[in-house]
């Protein structure tokens, strides 16, 4: 069996990452965006969401929608950064297609929100930490590049990928201990032998 990694080559083989020549991860602009997503996710991960944060841009690169998981606050499982923000966008549009619009997330877009991005035809994605695992614009699928998508998005990823990563690894690491500890906040006595 095929790795995922070997079904995501995009529209006549192109690796989804070089979609966007000449808008790649060293854009100024797109790093200035996506350090105030690092930040805006900061907050978020503080709160107890998985820190992920997005915004969508129209035409003349003016934010219309901003999103952070709000999965826990919400108790809601559709509420994902990009869909939060694409909500938003759309209710200020007052249109659900943004064929000249980018979307700017810290995370690569799992299959939900691909889909969803691919169904709003959003004209450019760009996200920071790639997710091999989950990831739907390239990590694990490429459903921006698959031949059942009516429609065709530039994606651009590695946006200041390694701050948008350890951002991530760091809240799943002090998750992980906060849940080996008892209340208390001291360690757990081992268990009595025998």
């Amino acid at each position: 069996m095929a790795s995922c990694r070997q079904h995501a080559a995009g529209p006549l083989g192109a690796d989804p990452l070089e979609l966007g020549a000449g808008f790649g991860p060293e854009a100024p602009a797109h790093q200035g965006w996506m350090g105030r997503l690092l930040r805006r996710a900061e907050r978020v991960g503080e709160a107890g969401e998985i820190p992920v944060a997005a915004v969508v841009l129209d035409e003349r690169g003016r934010a219309i929608g901003w999103g952070s998981n709000r999965r826990e606050r919400d108790q809601q499982p559709l509420a994902h950064a990009e869909l939060v923000a694409l909500q938003q966008a759309a209710r200020l549009r007052q249109d659900w297609r943004f064929n000249g619009c980018t979307l700017l997330v810290t995370l690569e877009p799992c299959p939900m929100c691909a889909g969803a991005l691919v169904q709003a035809r959003m004209g450019r994605v760009v996200f920071g930490a790639a997710d091999p695992k989950r990831g739907a614009l390239g990590g694990c699928l490429n459903l921006a590049g698959d031949a059942s998508a009516h429609h065709h998005m530039v994606v651009t990823g590695g946006v200041l990928s390694e701050a948008c990563g350890a951002q991530l690894e760091g809240w799943f690491r002090r998750r992980r201990r906060q849940r080996r500890e008892p209340p208390s906040g001291r360690p757990a006595a081992p268990a009595p032998a025998g």
